[in-house]
């Protein structure tokens, strides 16, 4: 059987009633607290999180340049641990970096590419080697990933401190009432007649 609970009032925390105790009405602003810090928080902190990691993209497609560089040594042949999807192996390259200084170091390149043959590394504005840079659609991916990622753990943050503080009021409620019930239970069970 379930209990008719009539028509659903809204704001139902904060109206006026002669039986509301204060720890109900902390409650209801406990409540409106967790909620609007949940959700405004979890949004701020997605969007400024999604905004730096794009922009720090967008700066890594801006300033990394593709360079030739001359392989040093004989690239590898594929293990046949790596299976058949290997595509590229570990290999030392050379290359010049901006500064005219020639530098050294290892990139990943085709199977079995013999010394001497040219290939393609990306460098940073320093001449180090750095991977390819994201494009724009895998910069947005990344950063919607990580922007949501950030604003569910900012917005758990305020939810589970608010269902802490209510249930501890909650539980504080319970004690109270069962010290006032073992006041007036006694009294009930009197005969009167």
């Amino acid at each position: 059987m379930v209990a008719f609970r009539g028509p659903k009032v809204w704001l139902w925390r904060w109206r006026r009633n002669p039986l509301k105790r204060r720890s109900d009405r902390l409650e209801s602003w406990v409540v409106l607290a967790a909620w609007a810090l949940t959700v405004c928080g979890g949004v701020i902190a997605g969007l400024l999180s999604a905004e730096s990691v794009e922009s720090g993209l967008a700066r890594q497609r801006a300033e990394w340049r593709s360079t030739a560089a001359l392989l040093t040594q004989d690239a590898p042949e594929p293990s046949a641990t790596s299976g058949p999807g290997a595509e590229k192996v570990w290999a030392k390259v050379r290359w010049t970096a901006p500064d005219g200084s020639e530098r050294q170091g290892q990139a990943r390149v085709e199977p079995a590419t013999l010394m001497g043959t040219q290939v393609t590394v990306w460098t940073d504005t320093e001449g180090r080697l750095v991977t390819k840079p994201a494009g724009e659609s895998q910069a947005q991916l990344r950063a919607a990933l990580v922007g949501g990622l950030a604003g569910v753990c900012v917005a758990a943050v305020p939810y589970v401190g608010g269902r802490l503080v209510r249930g501890r009021l909650e539980r504080r409620r319970m004690d109270q009432w069962d010290e006032e019930w073992a006041l007036i239970g006694p009294l009930w069970e009197r005969k009167t007649w």
